[in-house]
């Protein structure tokens, strides 16, 4: 009877063991790994908003990202951006990697250390900032690219009736496509895209992960096709903005749309932010139009196993309609600000899976 038992015993063990090797070795065949993005513009480093700069700390904490993209960077007065942006998070518990120095106003900070950072734009004449790094997740490699692309020549503003160079109100809105296009083109936005475009394909080619967050201050096309052309003042317009078409055409993918494909439901709008904090005045330009955009976008490279699984918008729930506040009533998710709030932009958190990229 006892041999029985601990033959009993022994082949229960040997059965456990064969279970669980042949589920860790599944787990090894096909792992997926997951991080976190935070793109975020700034607003002056916070300082439009009184205690801005503790806002954007306890922002960043509470987003607890992988990968974190800021625009309107400064550094005024000789005083770098990153390093009291970093010394603030140690101080709080949490470790970040950024480059100290770099003439653009964009960063990008990690928990993960970074390397190969390069200045990619402005390249030649034009403005606007694009910032690159590698960032080593295990064993992949993530390119990360920060940009501020141009802001004025806003085009967007036309056919709501608004000047988009000196922001005055126009005799009546602009309703030739062409002509919005033409205005577009002088910000050099089209001009920025491309040369991140022509850029990145070393990037592709070695099989990195590539993301590109930023305030584009222009819209997506995907916002601005038959289903919206009589909403939020379109005036009628259909419009391919230029450079989500070049990055679609280039193989990138618009993580919020990926997720939320259907604009009328979940426009995502993230300027202008209301702000509570804040006179009107001093947050939007159109102050007789809806000038509500989606121009703060998290792209990315789109590969087999590569996806986002997630996204919210960080900011709060209202903005600023025809000069007045107004609460969202779309479907978005949002993450509500626990007290202030420190730009006139809504923010944008992503969560992104990859497996075995290449992989169907």
């Amino acid at each position: 009877y006892n041999v029985v038992i601990a033959i009993m015993k022994f082949l229960i063990f040997i059965l456990f063991f064969i279970c669980g090797f042949s589920q860790s070795s599944l787990g090894k065949s096909s792992p997926t790994a997951h991080f976190k993005v935070l793109q975020m513009n700034i607003w002056q480093e916070g300082t439009m908003v009184k205690g801005g700069f503790v806002a954007i700390i306890d922002e960043i904490v509470r987003a607890d990202a992988d990968i974190i993209f800021f625009s309107e960077v400064r550094n005024y007065n000789g005083r770098q951006f990153v390093p009291r942006v970093l010394d603030a998070l140690e101080k709080r518990g949490k470790h970040y990697y950024g480059n100290r120095k770099t003439a653009l106003d964009v960063a990008i900070l990690s928990k993960y250390k970074l390397s190969d950072q390069v200045e990619v734009y402005p390249d030649g004449e034009g403005s606007g900032s694009i910032l690159r790094v590698t960032i080593q997740m295990g064993k992949q490699t993530i390119a990360a690219y920060s940009a501020h692309l141009n802001y004025t020549n806003y085009a967007c503003y036309l056919p709501r009736g608004y000047d988009g160079f000196t922001w005055k109100k126009l005799e009546a809105p602009v309703n030739c496509v062409d002509s919005v296009l033409v205005a577009n083109r002088k910000s050099w936005r089209d001009q920025s895209i491309r040369v991140f475009l022509q850029k990145v394909r070393k990037d592709i080619e070695k099989g990195y992960l590539v993301i590109l967050g930023g305030d584009f201050n222009e819209p997506s096309h995907l916002d601005w096709q038959d289903d919206t052309k009589d909403k939020w003042d379109h005036n009628g317009l259909v419009i391919d903005w230029d450079c989500s078409i070049l990055l679609y055409d280039g193989g990138f993918k618009d993580a919020y749309r990926v997720l939320y494909p259907n604009v009328e439901t979940h426009p995502g709008f993230t300027f202008p932010s209301d702000n509570k904090d804040v006179p009107i005045s001093k947050l939007a330009w159109a102050p007789e139009a809806d000038e509500r955009d989606r121009i703060d976008f998290i792209y990315y490279y789109y590969l087999p196993g590569f996806t986002p699984v997630k996204a919210s918008i960080l900011g709060p729930d209202s903005s600023i309609v025809r000069g007045r506040r107004m609460k969202e009533n779309s479907q978005d998710s949002f993450i509500i600000p626990r007290s202030v709030w420190p730009s006139d932009h809504k923010a944008l958190v992503v969560e992104f899976t990859y497996g075995k990229v290449g992989s169907t």
